[in-house]
């Protein structure tokens, strides 16, 4: 029983493992094999992981949110701040680092000022700020990351393909907002404050992070400095890392990589995606997540705008559409004993409309009916 909740808790990684292993039988393991893995991807994704981390641990953003949470004086203004907030967030610490660390907050808010009907529709609103926010930087979430990577695309490029849809994504997601009341709220308590020097410091690890997944300094270097930095400064902040992630992506490296020398597989592929990299990669999110999806189809297409645009906009319709999102939901019910299963509910099929909004419907506003 107890290997089976753990199978259960970390679905994704074991998914991942037993599917590379499959691969195995038909591609017997080689020489070709190490040069299936991304090493500089991985380093970059467990450098920002790390230092986030412990800048989530110093207690800086819930304290920046809920500061900026006050400002605001009705349900809307501090809902959409609260979006507002998860959607930025998303673009500079990934994700899942995103809604970990504010969906808490949200309820936090909504529960203090009497809100709590309008929790739903606030969970449902910062999944999509964080699932959509996120594509806009490479390091905005791991599929991002990869490609990046992978096709050596310029940080110009980069932002010219994802700023499109990230500013319609936005629109719309700001445009939903405004569907709340403009009731009064009462005044929040104030947090403790962080510790400046502590903070200060992985102010510049961050900062080094950035760097890395820029190419502004070699990534080798990038790593060895905020690995022995939080060796020393917080130990726990790299050994809370999403272990799960990093082989996830060690083990579909494994699996696309075999996939790839399996020519019945190969000419699959490449017929598909004669007919565009952008639907096949949301299709293909859909079914095995996008960061799957991302590693997968990048062995058959150069075409990486189209992958870039399709596995971004692909991850917004489901829980499985993000690699870790349902992980987020445990820490919905820890917040809301009993209403897990509406929220859960009420995400999957507004995220679902959400997911087709960037490629061209009109009827935008649907998506909070």
């Amino acid at each position: 029983m107890k290997l089976l909740r753990w199978c259960k808790a970390n679905a994704m990684p074991v998914i991942a493992v037993l599917a590379a292993a499959v691969t195995a039988v038909f591609v017997p393991p080689d020489a070709a094999y190490l040069g299936y893995y991304d090493v500089k991807t991985l380093s970059c994704l467990l450098c920002v992981l790390a230092v986030v981390g412990a800048l989530r641990r110093v207690g800086l953003f819930p304290l920046l949110a809920q500061r900026l949470v006050q400002v605001f004086h009705t349900t809307r203004g501090a809902v959409t701040a609260l979006v507002g907030i998860t959607l930025v967030g998303s673009m500079l610490l990934t994700n899942d680092t995103a809604l970990l660390t504010f969906l808490p907050l949200n309820w936090f808010v909504l529960e203090r000022t009497g809100q709590t009907k309008w929790t739903a529709l606030t969970f449902i609103l910062q999944n999509c700020a964080a699932n959509l926010g996120g594509m806009l930087t490479p390091f905005g979430n791991p599929q991002n990351l990869y490609l990046f990577n992978h096709y050596n695309i310029p940080n110009g490029e980069f932002l010219s393909i994802m700023l499109p849809p990230f500013l319609l994504s936005t629109a719309l997601i700001l445009l939903c907002c405004l569907f709340l009341p403009r009731e009064g709220l009462t005044a929040l308590r104030q947090e403790t404050l962080p510790d400046k020097r502590r903070t200060a410091v992985y102010g510049v690890l961050f900062c080094v992070a950035v760097a890395m997944v820029l190419r502004g300094i070699p990534y080798w270097l990038g790593l060895l400095v905020i690995v022995m930095a939080l060796l020393v400064l917080d130990r726990r902040a790299l050994l809370g890392v999403d272990w799960g992630l990093l082989v996830t992506f060690a083990a579909f490296f494994t699996f696309s990589g075999n996939m790839a020398r399996i020519e019945p597989v190969r000419e699959l592929f490449r017929k598909l995606l004669t007919h565009g990299a952008m639907p096949v990669a949301a299709l293909t999110s859909q079914v095995i997540s996008n960061v799957p999806a991302a590693i997968l189809l990048s062995r058959f297409t150069d075409d990486y705008r189209g992958l870039l645009v399709g596995v971004n906009i692909g991850g917004a319709g489901d829980a499985g559409g993000v690699t870790g999102q349902p992980d987020h939901f445990p820490g919905i019910h820890k917040a809301r004993q009993g209403a897990d299963g509406a929220v859960h509910g009420a995400v999957l099929r507004h995220q679902l409309r959400f997911s087709r909004r960037p490629v061209g419907s009109h009827d935008t506003l649907d998506a909070v009916k």
